[in-house]
């Protein structure tokens, strides 16, 4: 437990935590709050977010950027909307809204 918390207080994610010690990221997060170490806010800040925008603009997928980022790929996805920036196809094309002319 001791090496666990020490390692999330230097800095370590959940998730790799989680694989350190082959226990799943919610089980990492119980032991964390059971034993009152404080827990960081997830998902990505303003720089990380104009970092994620530039590396899917130069054609990363959304998953490649949350797995540097260590977020998942969907909450890379909601912070681009959000910003305004245009979803690609599984295939790198802009995505065609329904009922638009092709």
């Amino acid at each position: 437990m001791h090496e666990l918390i020490a390692g999330y207080r230097s800095g370590a994610t959940v998730h790799a935590l989680g694989d350190r010690f082959g226990i799943d990221r919610r089980t990492v997060t119980t032991i964390l709050r059971r034993y009152g170490a404080p827990i960081r806010p997830r998902g990505l800040t303003p720089d990380q977010v104009d970092d994620a925008i530039h590396l899917y603009s130069l054609g990363w997928s959304l998953a490649r950027i949350g797995a540097r980022m260590d977020v998942t790929a969907d909450t890379v996805r909601k912070r681009l909307l959000e910003h305004g920036v245009t979803m690609r196809d599984t295939h790198g094309r802009p995505r065609i809204e329904a009922g638009a002319p092709r």
